[in-house]
């Protein structure tokens, strides 16, 4: 696993539509608190009907998100976002994330991403923003 230094998430998190436009300190801020972890190919990050603890943003590989036959609904990539929507409602994951290749992500825990929206309630407009747009894996 490379190191990503706290500025290079900053960046990262600015090309994301979830944080893209936020100011660079409030970047900081949040990247400080995110976890890097790699996973290999096959592997799962999670499963159907874990405790949803974290959301994630996938810095490299792909990643599968399957339903409940194993049926492919989506493929999450590079600069993408997923399993964020299970930690606003505390219901268990509804789909697996299945690793395509090997992936790292940089992973936010529910409690850190709480804190950061008491801190700036502008984070979670830009959630709301997210989930307004139509059709993904979540809708299917």
């Amino acid at each position: 696993m490379k190191h990503i230094n706290l500025i290079d998430k900053a960046f990262l998190l600015k090309t994301t539509h979830l944080f893209g436009n936020l100011d660079l300190d409030l970047l900081l801020i949040i990247s400080d608190k995110m976890e890097m972890v790699s996973h290999k190919k096959g592997s799962y990050i999670f499963r159907k009907g874990h405790d949803a603890t974290k959301m994630y943003l996938v810095t490299e590989g792909t990643i599968e998100i399957l339903n409940f036959n194993g049926e492919q609904l989506a493929l999450v990539n590079v600069g993408d976002f997923f399993g964020d929507e299970s930690i606003f409602n505390e219901r268990p994951r509804a789909y697996d994330a299945k690793c395509k290749t090997d992936v790292t992500v940089l992973n936010l825990s529910r409690s850190h991403l709480l804190s950061i929206i008491s801190e700036c309630p502008s984070v979670a407009i830009q959630l709301l923003e997210v989930y307004t747009r139509p059709i993904n894996f979540r809708t299917r």
